[in-house]
């Protein structure tokens, strides 16, 4: 289990910087303005607006790794395993219930039965 919790948290900071660098690396709204003096994307590789799909496709699919790891972290960390009794445990419990049962109410019969007052011999 610790190494499964150990893969998701590298998947998660691995997801959460490629999510970093490729939000950072995207165009905002007024990228427009920044097209006139020459940084254009039209002779890139994915042409002048298959970067921005591509870019936010791939920042969807990071962010949407991202959460799942998150979430599966959240359920390991919540996970409490029961303890193990081993496998002579299950059989020797309830005999140890049954055992102590009747001793707890052996003291308690022995005392009813007993006389109230002390005995005076004749």
């Amino acid at each position: 289990m610790a190494i499964f919790k150990t893969l998701l948290v590298v998947v998660q900071v691995l997801s959460a910087l490629g999510v970093i660098g490729l939000v950072l690396l995207q165009h905002g709204k007024g990228a427009d303005v920044g097209a006139a003096f020459g940084s254009g994307a039209s002779g890139s590789l994915f042409g002048a607006s298959g970067s921005a799909n591509f870019l936010s496709r791939t920042t969807a699919v990071l962010a949407a790794l991202f959460f799942a790891c998150t979430l599966g972290l959240t359920l390991l960390g919540n996970y409490k395993p029961q303890a193990s009794l081993g496998v002579m445990g299950a059989s020797q419990q309830p005999q140890a219930t049954q055992a102590s049962a009747p001793s707890a109410s052996a003291p308690a019969a022995a005392a009813a039965s007993a006389p109230a007052g002390p005995a005076v011999p004749k």
